[in-house]
């Protein structure tokens, strides 16, 4: 356990605009910073961070808090873990007692494969450097490419000894579980049960996340056992901390040159983007011979917008220019291709130039991606239909881009271009974006249809509100509990026998509730409130608002953060001002205004069954919508509205 005065320490240390712009790309904007958020699919900049506050704000998907809840947030971490990755991140000593091996055993399977491949990423860089077999014949694959010892450091480059067995049994000694040998890809477990090492006598290329943590490892063979051999790389296998489509190599060494150039590289493999580095460009990635994934792509938006696909001029590197170019395009990149001469690829290009003479072949010789794909697609075909098929596959892919500007400009030069009149492809694309359309609400409606199915039986007491006011309605009462949920609101309230009772805001919202048999229709609020309300009559007297903005429990955190730092915000006409009524009056009127919400979704409801019912159902019907009407008009009353009925 982390004690409260090291907390402390870390959280002054710890620099908002620093954390956060290691995983998203920020511009400073007047005393903030803005960017796109990391949370959600984010096209516009909705993510602010204020250093004065010390806090992030997503006006788009709500998510706000300080340096702690993003790492928690971002990296899918404890609170915990999230401030031992400050502590490292600001040189902080973190002084923890040792875990006994059964709290050992209990550890995060996820946190423990980490630490595995970081030891293994050590212990193949130091095989590299200190054994005579990693000098003669690892070290000697890196001078032939040409590679220097800061980047050899600087991608933690390695070789793993030729025995089978060296790797695991070193680990044993050290300690290291078996199972998570396995789960992370690092050794292989034969049917009779013994491990044997995976990337025995490759030289390593570990993969590092945009966090900064090894998840994985690539490994090519050396010497004569390459010739012949149609897999000479072997990558780890899919893991908890590693997808290979969620992934893209030198992500962690190239983040921050991306932000600054608001430009990416993408080329192929390890080498191209080493090479690269070594030439002075360092705002390359490699997918590694895949094609981009939605996920590659996002994580890409979060540093910039513009992308460079570099490959080798020959017909691999022209198919790998146009694998998934049309999600990039629908993400709202903006692509570039260029191909190298022949015989030439990033790394062997990369190690011919000076950085200086690479980016002015770049400059002079990439293309925007649809002139590229119609000059490939349409040069020298003759054919009718073959040319229409060319032709409706580059609409196709224009098509998919979301900015209509940009759209009507690549069809009008595509119509220039082509020679064929522009309200034919107009018309053309049109018929891609219904088709489209259509397409994606029928995933939709099976989507939809197979959650419904999924879907366990409601057992809330109240109906959740179906409004956006009654949501609001919700946030707001815990909202109310996050800030002021132990103050004493209601006094003297009489107890039925003579006695009278004090409640706080959380225990009266709670009962007052509870006696309508109804309940927050949010999880999250509900856990929030059941808690609060433990924690009054078990005699907390901590920090009210801190105890649940640092809580455990990942959601928690989140909400309280989100609530607790900007005021959730009704419509005009529903709003309660701050300072305008007490605490009491301020509650009574937000559990009012939720009775009022539910009351209308009932009516409602009571609405579309009279349409279709019987005779004998309709007055049943109608009494009861007549009774919940005088009910809401009731309320309406004491909130001080009027309602039309």
């Amino acid at each position: 356990m982390i004690d409260r005065a090291t907390i402390d320490r870390i959280m002054d240390a710890a620099d908002i605009v620093d954390v956060v712009s290691e995983f998203v790309s920020l511009r400073k904007s007047g005393a903030n910073y803005k960017g796109l958020c990391p949370f959600h699919d984010d096209r516009t900049p909705s993510f602010s961070v204020s250093p004065a506050k010390g806090i992030y704000k997503c006006f788009s998907c709500g998510k706000a808090g300080n340096a702690a809840n993003f790492i928690m947030e971002h990296e899918q971490m404890s609170y915990p873990d999230a401030l031992r990755w400050l502590a490292r991140k600001y040189h902080i000593e973190v002084e923890e007692r040792e875990l006994t091996p059964e709290e050992r055993a209990q550890e995060n399977e996820r946190e423990s494969i980490f630490i595995v491949n970081e030891w293994a990423a050590g212990y193949f860089h130091d095989v590299l450097r200190q054994t005579p077999d990693g000098q003669a014949i690892g070290m000697a694959y890196f001078r032939s490419r040409g590679f220097r010892d800061d980047i050899i450091e600087r991608f933690k480059l390695g070789f793993a000894p030729s025995r089978r067995d060296s790797m695991v049994s070193l680990a044993r000694k050290k300690g290291y579980n078996e199972d998570y040998l396995v789960k992370s890809g690092l050794c292989v477990r034969r049917d009779d049960g013994t491990l044997y090492d995976r990337f025995a006598g490759r030289v390593i290329f570990p993969w590092v996340g945009v966090s900064g943590k090894v998840t994985a490892f690539g490994g090519r063979l050396l010497d004569s056992r390459t010739k012949g051999v149609a897999q000479k790389y072997v990558n780890s296998p899919d893991s908890v901390v590693y997808h290979k489509d969620h992934e893209l190599y030198g992500l962690f060494q190239a983040k921050r040159a991306i932000a600054k150039e608001d430009c990416v590289y993408m080329v192929e493999g390890y080498t191209d983007v080493i090479s690269m580095h070594q030439c002075g460009i360092e705002n390359v990635v490699a997918n590694s011979g895949t094609a981009l994934s939605l996920h590659q792509i996002k994580l890409l938006r979060r540093f910039t917008l513009n992308i460079v696909l570099l490959y080798d001029g020959d017909e691999a590197g022209i198919h790998a220019a146009l694998r998934g170019t049309d999600m990039l395009l629908a993400e709202g990149m903006h692509i570039k291709v260029l191909l190298l001469p022949d015989n030439d690829d990033p790394d062997s290009f990369a190690r011919k130039h000076t950085a200086a003479d690479f980016r002015e072949y770049i400059v002079t010789h990439q293309t925007d991606f649809m002139e590229f794909k119609t000059r490939l697609l349409l040069h020298g075909v003759n054919d009718p239909i073959k040319r229409s098929e060319a032709i409706s596959s580059i609409v196709k892919s224009i098509s998919v881009i979301n900015d209509q500007i940009v759209r009507a400009t690549y069809i009008k030069e595509c119509a220039m271009r082509i020679g064929i009149a522009e309200q034919t492809l107009i018309n053309q694309m049109n018929r891609f974006i219904r088709r489209d359309r259509e397409e994606k609400v029928k995933q939709s409606e099976r989507e939809a249809e197979r959650e419904r199915q999924a879907e366990p039986v409601q057992t809330v007491a109240g109906p959740p509100p179906t409004s956006q006011i009654g949501k609001e309605v919700e946030a707001l009462m815990i909202q109310m509990v996050i800030r002021h949920g132990a103050e004493i609101a209601f006094r003297e309230l009489d107890g039925g026998d003579g006695t009278t009772f004090d409640l706080s805001v959380a225990e009266f919202i709670y009962y007052d509730l509870a006696e309508d048999g109804l309940s927050l229709s949010n999880d999250i609020y509900r856990r929030i409130l059941d808690e609060a309300v433990s924690m009054i009559q078990n005699g907390y007297e901590g920090g009210w608002l801190e105890h649940f903005q640092m809580h455990p429990d990942q959601d928690v955190s989140q909400v309280a953060m989100s609530l607790g730092v900007d005021s959730y915000v009704l419509s005009a006409n529903n709003r309660v001002k701050e300072g305008e009524e007490m605490l009491r009056a301020q509650v009574e009127h937000l559990l009012l205004e939720y009775r009022m919400v539910i009351l209308k979704d009932r009516i409602e409801q009571l609405g579309k069954q009279l349409a279709t019912a019987g005779d004998e159902d309709k007055e049943r019907l109608l009494t009861e919508m007549m009774q919940l009407t005088a009910m809401r008009q009731e309320i309406a009353k004491r909130l001080g509205k009027s309602i039309i009925v």
